[in-house]
């Protein structure tokens, strides 16, 4: 007898297919408000203010992600200044000085967390 397993995804491709998911969430939830940033052009991203290469224990954190055009996030490299202004308005400064002060943490994702991140943002 033949027991078929299902082939797992890495952990690289389950972290991609995690902010996959939370990122079209984020354009979702915000879609109307236009860019974080300059708040002028419609947005195609989900920018994150503290950046996921830093900071990667905040990839998938509500208040670090939010939609940001192009040219914000791409051409102006976040354009934090304007981000951080932005921020403030929609979640208030404490929660603005709650995020900066997680800036240095670290976390490793795991399996477990990543899948329970797709169930839940794909709703």
């Amino acid at each position: 007898m033949v027991v078929s397993k299902k082939k797992e995804l890495s952990l690289p491709k389950l972290t991609a297919k995690a902010q996959q998911v939370f990122n079209a969430w984020i354009r979702r939830r915000d879609e109307g408000l236009g860019c974080i940033s300059c708040g002028k052009y419609e947005f195609e991203h989900a920018g994150h203010y503290l950046s996921r290469g830093h900071h990667g224990h905040l990839r998938f954190s509500e208040v670090n992600t939010n939609g940001q055009c192009v040219r914000c996030n791409l051409h102006l490299s976040g354009n934090s200044i304007f981000y951080r202004q932005g921020l403030i308005k929609k979640y208030g400064e404490q929660r603005v000085l709650l995020l900066e002060s997680q800036a240095h943490k670290t976390k490793k994702w795991t399996r477990v967390e990543l899948e329970a991140i797709i169930q839940h943002y794909s709703k």
